[in-house]
C-alpha cells in the first residue's frame, strides 16, 4: 500500500481549486496569450489550468523519476485534464497550451510527451512539438 505525501494531497486539492477558478472565470487559451471570452451554456478552459495540472507531475517532468503510476497524483492530474479534453475545440485548447509547455520547457518535452501513456489517459492528439492543434478532431 503506497502512503501519500500531505504535500501530493495539497497539490490535488490545489489543482482542484484551479480547475473551478479557471472554468467559472470563462477563459480559453490561444497559443501563449489567454482570450477573455463570452461563452453561453459552458465554461472555458485556460493555460493556467494546463500549466497547474502537468504541475503535479513536475518530479517527473524535471527529473525523469519516480514514473507516474495510475492513481498517483501525477495520473490524477492527467485524467483530469484528459476530462477536459472533451469536445474538439477543448482538445485544441488544451493542445495549444501542451505545446506552448513544451516549448517553454523543451530540455523536458519528451517526459511531457510521456505522461498520457504513463498514465493510460488519452488526451485525444500526440503530444508533440510538430503536433499541429487546428486538425484535432
Amino acid at each position: 500500500m503506497k502512503i501519500v505525501k500531505l504535500e501530493e494531497i495539497v497539490a490535488v486539492m490545489m489543482m482542484v481549486i484551479l480547475l473551478v477558478v479557471s472554468l467559472s472565470t470563462r477563459r480559453r487559451c490561444s497559443g501563449a496569450m489567454i482570450i477573455e471570452e463570452q461563452q453561453q451554456g459552458g465554461g472555458g478552459i485556460d493555460c493556467a489550468t494546463v500549466k497547474a495540472l502537468v504541475s503535479a507531475c513536475s518530479s517527473f517532468v524535471m527529473y525523469g523519476s519516480p514514473d507516474p503510476i495510475p492513481g498517483s497524483p501525477c495520473c490524477v492530474a492527467m485524467l483530469s485534464l484528459s476530462n477536459l479534453a472533451d469536445s474538439t475545440d477543448n482538445r485544441q485548447i488544451v493542445c495549444r497550451c501542451v505545446m506552448d509547455l513544451i516549448t517553454t520547457y523543451n530540455p523536458n518535452a519528451t517526459s511531457i510527451a510521456t505522461l498520457p501513456g504513463f498514465c493510460g489517459v488519452s488526451l485525444g492528439f500526440i503530444i508533440d512539438p510538430n503536433t499541429d492543434c487546428e486538425y484535432i478532431g
